[in-house]
């Protein structure tokens, strides 16, 4: 990826973007498979989907497909559309014309975590149980001892990590070789979870203003703190190397490689933006991340020259979720006020 942040044209001009103004704040956006299309869940139920060329014209919104609010989104890795899921307590699949087939309806709870994996399985939390979808099958693992607030599959796709009350819970999704949930214990709330892209470590954000990393093969355990707000948003670089949080001013990377951040202060980088960041997604591929703030500004940042440019001014409207397309050279954004952005990245 030809993206060079110390380029005068980087730092003077913003790049190509088409931006749709909608009426309902913005949950979740995500690209489908082969990067085509571009899709937003929004609170008034609704999943836009949009093509992902900036150049095309949007097509008219559609009717709500959730009733009540669209929670979650992810792109369908088993096919050319999405998987998405709501207050409702349906996860439904999206094929790429936006029809709706329902895989999962749980009264009365909300699907709030979706997450993908390339060998076409996707899980779903709903209240204090995770599902598994996958070949066409439904399975359900729990209750965990609280509502599930975050989840992610393991490099392989053969586990998932669920986060909850008091820690976290690791289950093996085989269903040859039965084995027993893995428990990984810390105390408070976890509100976000994210396995590393190498799958040695799994970290989460906790109630009390830091972040809980594991190791999953010793079961050993690090607390980093100092933040001034809940770290609600992490990513791990392609390479496993750092692991980006939000919840601060400038880009915030703990170091994993070699003997990992244990005693050593994150490397911070970047100009500081307007407020503190609230979501960051590290680039599928390169040595790039975006940061998205509380006060609408967007940023991107290059850590190997610890250079930021800035992709979207302030504009009041804290920015609710990130999606890179699979290429890495478009960039999805939603906020608060529910704008629908696509960047893209090439000049």
């Amino acid at each position: 990826m030809k993206i060079d942040l110390a380029n005068p044209a980087w730092q003077q001009t913003l790049p190509p973007a088409r931006s749709l103004a909608t009426d309902a704040p913005v949950a979740a956006c995500a690209f489908n498979r082969d990067g085509s299309t571009v899709a937003f869940a929004l609170g008034d139920g609704c999943v836009r989907l949009l093509p992902a060329d900036i150049q095309q014209a949007a097509p008219e919104a559609a009717a709500p497909l959730h009733t009540g609010v669209a929670l979650s989104l992810v792109g369908d890795p088993a096919g050319d559309g999405f998987v998405s899921g709501g207050d409702d307590g349906r996860v439904l699949r999206l094929a790429a014309d936006g029809t709706a087939t329902e895989l999962l309806a749980q009264k009365g709870k909300w699907i709030e975590h979706l997450v993908a994996h390339r060998t076409g399985a996707v899980a779903a939390s709903a209240g204090k149980s995770m599902f598994l979808f996958r070949d066409g099958e439904v399975r359900e693992f729990g209750p965990h001892p609280s509502t599930v607030a975050g989840l992610d599959f393991s490099k392989d796709g053969s586990r998932v990590a669920c986060a909850h009350y008091g820690g976290i819970t690791v289950w093996s999704l085989s269903k040859e070789v039965v084995l027993p949930p893995r428990r990984f214990a810390w105390q408070g709330s976890h509100v976000a979870l994210r396995w590393s892209t190498d799958g040695k470590f799994i970290a989460t954000g906790t109630q009390e203003n830091d972040i809980h990393v594991w190791r999953v093969a010793q079961a050993t355990d690090m607390r980093m703190q100092g933040y001034p707000a809940k770290v609600k948003s992490l990513s791990w670089t392609a390479d496993a190397r750092f692991l980006y949080t939000s919840s601060q001013p400038v880009f915030t990377a703990w170091p994993f490689s070699g003997k990992g951040p244990e005693g050593k202060p994150p490397l911070q980088f970047g100009d500081e933006g307007a407020g503190l960041m609230t979501v960051v997604a590290a680039h599928p591929t390169a040595e790039f991340v975006a940061g998205g703030y509380d006060s609408g500004e967007l940023q991107l940042g290059d850590i190997r020259t610890k250079r930021s440019v800035v992709l979207k001014m302030a504009d009041g409207s804290p920015i609710t979720c990130l999606a890179w397309s699979p290429d890495g050279f478009k960039l999805a954004v939603g906020n608060d006020r529910g704008d629908l952005l696509t960047i893209d990245l090439r000049r």
